[in-house]
């Protein structure tokens, strides 16, 4: 159970279907972010959809997808390929530029729904393809 509902996740993203993705997360999920503050909540992990919308176009490729057999604990590994479309705060200048980020993702699960999602990717690298 574990694993479809984190395809399904990922299928929502690269569809670019935030209410897909809502759709897989409980009401008052905790979305640990890369280099930011835990987001609690459909609302928040919503507004941050949005702004990652509005700065970046993103698809996500070589999926692995793991999960627990208890379908409480999962994680996938993937390839970010994106193109940056507006400069978002605090960060290099957006001219249009495209990277390819190795990524992971893991999560915690209950009930068959979403309940922590906690991504990480080299932050370093991404600012060295984009400057």
């Amino acid at each position: 159970m574990g694993r479809e509902v984190i395809e399904r996740y990922f299928a929502a993203f690269n569809a670019g279907d935030t209410e897909g993705m809502l759709d897989c997360l409980a009401t008052d999920v905790e979305h640990h972010v890369n280099e930011g503050q835990i987001r609690v909540g459909k609302v928040k992990f919503a507004e941050f959809c949005a702004h990652m919308s509005h700065c970046y176009a993103e698809n996500l490729t070589d999926m692995v997808v793991f999960a627990n057999d208890e379908g409480t604990r999962g994680a996938a590994e993937y390839i970010v390929n994106g193109t940056y479309k507006a400069t978002d705060s605090g960060l290099p200048e957006a001219k249009g530029q495209t990277y390819r980020l190795p990524a992971g993702s893991f999560f915690s699960l209950k009930d068959g729904l979403i309940t922590r999602v906690v991504t990480y990717y080299n932050l370093a690298d991404w600012v060295r393809q984009v400057s």
